[in-house]
């Protein structure tokens, strides 16, 4: 009976060993950062506009009705009988949704290729478009902006989510810490990025969060609607797969535990 006593407390030694293991191994972010040239890095990135991206376009000009035709206003919601449900008439300016060609209709010029342009691209080409309709005097100020630029970032982070990025720039460091950075159980050398490029091409990139080469990635800087995949580590694996059948391993042995002293106890 003693035996059978000690062969139970061997077993919840056992169980909860493995529950408890973790490995401190590779948790250091940008480890060799003193080895790595970062002159490769010295650029300022610009996000490209992508396929279902919405732009808010607007024009100035010295004057005002000048660009009020590339100014499109959608007005406010109008009832049944047709009245407008505010007194007041005034709209907010219209947004342009890129199509899967890259495409966007444009007052007065018509369809325009932005897909894959950087903002300033974009500003300039629009400029050049509608100065036309334009007296020289009256040389237009064009402003895009992107509305929907987010990134998705799930796994073993503490608060997983997507977020909306306003300055139209993030880095992964940026997107992590958003997320409340790695859980103890994140793979920092594996973490995956999956992205789509303007022309709707999948693809998945690994990337390793303890190397300070990281810097100079092409994959450092987020594009919209990026997706970052936090893998959990062999520890976190292990002991999901165990799963519920821990907890009721734990009672039952737990259990056992308590009769087999009880026993003991009685045959003394």
């Amino acid at each position: 009976m003693k035996q059978l006593f000690q062969s139970v407390l061997v077993s919840v030694a056992v169980v909860l060993s493995v529950t408890s293991c973790s490995s401190p191994k590779n948790v250091a972010y940008i480890q060799n950062s003193e080895k790595i040239d970062f002159s490769q890095s010295e650029y300022l990135y610009d996000a490209r506009i992508m396929p279902k991206d919405i732009l808010t376009i607007t024009i100035n000009t010295v004057n005002p009705e000048a660009a009020a035709p590339f100014n499109l206003l959608v007005h406010n919601t109008l009832n049944a009988t047709g009245t407008n449900l505010s007194a007041s008439n005034s709209g907010v300016l219209q947004t342009y949704l890129v199509d899967n060609e890259g495409c966007i209709d444009f007052p007065v010029v018509g369809k325009l290729e932005v897909g894959g342009l950087t903002k300033a691209m974009c500003e300039k080409l629009i400029h050049d478009k509608i100065k036309r309709y334009m007296n020289a005097e009256e040389t237009p100020i064009v402003t895009v902006r992107m509305s929907n630029y987010k990134i998705s970032v799930l796994g073993e982070v503490n608060h997983p989510g997507m977020f909306t990025v306003s300055n139209e720039k993030i880095n992964i460091f940026e997107a992590l810490a958003q997320a409340g950075d790695l859980s103890i159980y994140g793979v920092r050398d594996r973490v995956k990025l999956i992205r789509e490029n303007d022309k709707g091409r999948k693809e998945i990139h690994t990337i390793n969060l303890n190397d300070a080469n990281i810097i100079n990635s092409p994959y450092y800087y987020l594009q919209q609607n990026d997706v970052v995949y936090v893998e959990p580590n062999s520890v976190k694996a292990k002991n999901s797969a165990i799963g519920t059948s821990t907890t009721i391993w734990i009672s039952v042995t737990g259990a056992l535990v308590s009769l087999a002293s009880l026993v003991v106890n009685i045959l003394r």
